[in-house]
């Protein structure tokens, strides 16, 4: 997906078992952003990131999605574990990680390999991409910072 773009209608099923479509945020703004594992260093060090500035995030207008492959089990672990107050997506067929473009062939160790590829969106109250970052601009530590220096601008 590209800037401009609409989200799919359809996004997944959260941790909770509830499942999540884009219409639920109409109205609102959403930061729609995609992990490789919940509990590994970096996806940990990003959702944390983005809990913690939850706040800062409403006040802009911004609710917080998170998705990656892990299953439903996993991701509500990893919720609990961190304390995260946001839907975590069980996109375990890749449905939406393939549509939104952050799924695909990535660089480790001088290892390529087929996989999620961090990326944030952040989506307008239509549903419309107006932002993306991409894996190489993303800093797990500090990636809710990022977010809230690009809204300002």
């Amino acid at each position: 997906m590209e800037i401009g773009d609409r989200i799919p209608e359809i996004l997944g099923t959260d941790q909770n078992g509830r499942l999540i479509r884009s219409s639920d945020y109409r109205g609102r703004k959403l930061v729609l952003y995609t992990y490789p594992k919940a509990n590994t260093s970096g996806c940990t060090a990003e959702a944390c990131s983005l809990q913690t500035h939850k706040a800062e995030l409403a006040a802009e207008g911004y609710e917080i999605v998170g998705v990656s492959k892990d299953k439903q089990e996993s991701q509500a672990k990893f919720a609990q574990a961190y304390g995260l107050e946001f839907p975590l997506i069980a996109d375990t067929g890749t449905e939406l990680l393939q549509a939104l473009g952050a799924w695909g062939e990535k660089v480790a160790c001088g290892h390529r390999t087929i996989g999620i590829l961090r990326t944030t969106y952040l989506v307008n109250e239509e549903g419309v991409i107006e932002k993306i970052f991409t894996p190489k601009e993303i800093k797990t530590k500090i990636h809710a910072e990022q977010i809230l220096a690009a809204i300002k601008q």
